[in-house]
């Protein structure tokens, strides 16, 4: 154990389950923009009320701070909002993995009859009567505004939404200075205790699925069961499935609360309480627990320059 003693090496550090965040990728400007006014656009969704930003909201962590965002009839969702920041670097999109790709994720977002209740038909029609889509779409893509070059172009936007330099990464490139002794601590606890076995990779999180209720029947003791809780078996009928869900991300998880896929966390030191009891049977002390969430706050990134 290198806490207490001197810092650890780059070639230590190298090893680490954990890896920083890349740079962002050169994309196509021209896409990227395209994707940029799409994420913002309302006709995207069946009543022209509704975009993508509308609960993706990048300043405020890439999700909207709500339990559950509303559809276009704005009636409340079933399920709780990810953040959009760092979801190209997820292995599935959605809680329950249902979607391969970006791409794939926006086509289901939007002819979701509880989400944006719009079909792509539609979609192409309300574009391209737009002039300004008409000359973008053209100077993107030569076969002009088609709905693969609406998700092509919205997950293009999608992909540059990365949040680096956090404390964190900028202490797995070298600068171990930067955290404190404390939050030196609780990495250390992250990895002892186990967390890191499912929240690791370069997005501390989003490469695997994971049973809800590992050591514990964590719906039973929540009670007030829905159809949402089901997680992964509502894609493959699996009953191995049954309350399996993508790990989630822990990057810019001090800004993204609530947590969890039905958000009944509502505070970090919540939901660390939760894995502990119903995914790692642990008893931890308290001063433990503190010491995580401590560590966990040093994985805010940045976006447009600033700190989320």
């Amino acid at each position: 154990m290198w806490l207490g003693m001197s810092a650890p090496s780059l070639a230590a550090l190298l090893d680490e389950a954990l890896k920083p965040l890349p740079p962002v990728p050169t994309l196509d400007p021209a896409k990227v923009e395209l994707g940029r006014q799409l994420f913002n656009e309302p006709r995207l969704s069946g009543n022209n009320t509704l975009s993508c930003a509308s609960c993706h909201r990048l300043e405020t962590g890439g999700a909207d701070n709500k339990a559950f965002s509303s559809g276009s009839d704005g009636k409340p969702l079933a399920i709780n909002t990810p953040s959009v920041f760092n979801a190209s670097l997820n292995f599935k999109q959605f809680w329950n993995g249902r979607a391969d790709t970006l791409e794939a994720q926006v086509e289901q977002v939007v002819t979701s009859p509880v989400e944006m209740s719009s079909d792509w038909k539609t979609v192409v029609q309300n574009l391209s009567a737009m002039p300004l889509y008409q000359s973008a779409f053209t100077q993107a893509y030569p076969d002009g505004i088609t709905a693969a070059n609406v998700q092509n172009a919205l997950a293009t936007y999608e992909r540059t939404l990365l949040t680096p330099n956090s404390r964190f990464d900028q202490y797995l490139r070298g600068n171990t200075e930067l955290l404190t002794i404390q939050e030196k601590y609780g990495y250390q606890r992250f990895k002892d205790y186990g967390c890191i076995a499912c929240h690791q990779g370069v997005n501390i999180g989003g490469n695997m699925f994971q049973k809800f209720g590992v050591m514990g029947d964590y719906f039973k003791a929540r009670g007030n069961p829905v159809e949402a809780d089901l997680g992964r078996y509502l894609v493959t009928k699996d009953e191995e499935d049954r309350y399996v869900f993508k790990v989630p991300s822990l990057r810019n998880v001090a800004v993204t609360a609530p947590y969890f896929h039905d958000a009944s966390a509502k505070t970090l030191e919540e939901a660390v309480d939760v894995m502990f009891k119903y995914q790692l049977g642990r008893i931890p002390s308290q001063e433990d627990k503190d010491l995580i969430v401590q560590f966990l706050k040093t994985l805010t990134g940045q976006w447009a320059g600033k700190p989320l």
